[in-house]
């Protein structure tokens, strides 16, 4: 008899993994609920273990194994904010909107019964507009999170309350706790901010999770703040574009699912090499699946004076590359498919692994921003068979919240090299900015 433990978020979920790896004949013995441990459990759900048995032994897969370890942070990644991050924090003084530039150690809990007032009101005032950033989508997450803030709201009242009536020398004793509550605000507000930002719960979970291996209870919100903005930005590491090192020609694939922007995302990439850099580019498309795919990019390559040839196998492929050997780079447009079109996967994956090894090749895996991150994590795995790759983000103008890129990030262990955020060629593409996006995360523009 083989018995096995499964987690899950809910028991059902633990169940249905329990029966996916043992089968349906799979016997629940035993179902616990497993409480969230640390200093910031109150953030955190609980999650269920089901102990299962069955007489049929399978071998277990580690699902886990599938995720990179995090990229190491690149000695170069300038760690400061080029401006300040508006994140709305608890009340300070008689500071009616204070902000991350507050003085340290100062604290709407300690002052006169006057400016205890104006703090209760400015934190009053601070809960409701932070009630703002919740998901409006998500009714019930929405009612759970709001009164959350209304349990803090009631906590801080009577903190405020209570600090008034206070003698001077009790006064000066209740500052480190004022300060670690004012700390766990602020924190609260953190972790509201980005989930809201698109932001994966676990995600968010292990970001606030680090936050327990510094002394945050002893130090003021703009070292917290500071802190979160650095690991961020560590965990998105060090973006680069295209690597030219190597044999002439470079070999650049653009792989992805239908309907990214992928084409132009090619034609945006050649016009920064050649205009920007004065590299020699050509085209290469093997997209003969869909209808005018090849005319598209042919209308881009005589606007750019760059040449196009058609492929349909991987020998065709070796064949053209070689005709091109005076060029710096060429840029091989795959046709889409849909991740869960095993024969179309194929094709593209004979196209990249057959590629003479006398070539050294980048591959881009293109998505789109607005995807759900659900699927984005299926494209990734599915696009993972095929090599490893490096990632572009597009439409991010067709959206307003960027979590899924942080999700994908530290999913995959990808690198993000490009983001484009329109139609126009080639303005609206860059390298990616990890400071610029990890601002957006907590709440800045």
């Amino acid at each position: 008899m083989t018995i096995k433990k499964f987690q899950g978020r809910t028991e059902g979920e633990a169940v249905a993994r329990a029966k996916a790896e043992l089968g349906e004949n799979a016997v629940i013995m035993n179902v616990k609920e497993v409480k969230p441990k640390g200093i910031f459990q109150s953030f955190k759900k609980s999650s269920f273990e089901v102990t299962a048995a069955t007489e049929e032994k399978e071998k277990h897969v580690d699902s886990g194994m599938a995720l990179k370890n995090l990229q190491k942070m690149h000695e170069t990644i300038n760690v400061a904010a080029d401006e300040p991050i508006q994140i709305p924090l608890p009340a300070q003084g008689n500071s009616a909107v204070p902000g991350v530039s507050a003085v340290p150690g100062t604290s709407g809990l300690d002052g006169s019964a006057e400016q205890n007032k104006v703090a209760e009101q400015s934190a009053i005032e601070f809960l409701k507009r932070n009630a703002g950033l919740l998901k409006k989508e998500d009714a019930t997450e929405r009612e759970r999170i709001e009164e959350k803030l209304e349990n803090l709201q009631s906590i801080l009242e009577k903190q405020l309350a209570s600090g008034s009536r206070k003698e001077p020398e009790e006064k000066e004793l209740s500052k480190p706790d004022s300060k670690k509550n004012e700390n766990l605000a602020f924190i609260k507000v953190l972790y509201e901010t980005l989930i809201g930002s698109g932001v994966n719960e676990k995600y968010v979970n292990q970001i606030i999770d680090e936050l327990e291996k510094v002394n945050w209870n002893g130090n003021s919100v703009d070292y917290i703040l500071s802190n979160v903005y650095q690991k961020m930005i560590l965990k998105f590491g060090q973006p680069r574009g295209i690597d030219f090192a190597g044999r002439k020609p470079k070999v650049i694939f653009f792989v992805g699912p239908t309907g990214v922007g992928k084409t132009t995302t090619v034609a945006k990439v050649a016009s920064k090499l050649k205009v920007e850099q004065g590299r020699r580019i050509a085209f290469l498309t093997a997209d003969t699946y869909r209808i005018a795919a090849a005319e598209q990019l042919r209308t881009y390559a005589n606007i750019l004076d760059i040449p196009l040839t058609i492929v349909y196998s991987a020998m065709e492929l070796n064949q053209g590359i070689e005709q091109l050997e005076d060029y710096d780079a060429v840029l091989v447009d795959t046709a889409g498919f849909s991740h869960k079109s095993p024969n179309q996967k194929e094709d593209v994956k004979s196209l990249i692994q057959n590629l003479d090894s006398q070539y050294s090749s980048e591959v881009y895996l293109v998505l789109s921003a607005t995807t759900k991150y659900k699927d984005l994590a299926e494209i990734s795995d599915v696009y993972k068979e095929i090599s490893d790759y490096k990632i572009i983000f597009t439409k991010l103008d067709e959206t307003t919240t960027y979590g899924n890129i942080l999700n994908i990030k530290l999913y995959s262990g990808a690198e993000v090299s490009y983001i484009t955020n329109g139609q126009n060629v080639p303005d609206d593409l860059e390298i990616f900015n990890s400071q610029k996006m990890v601002k957006r995360l907590l709440g800045g523009s």
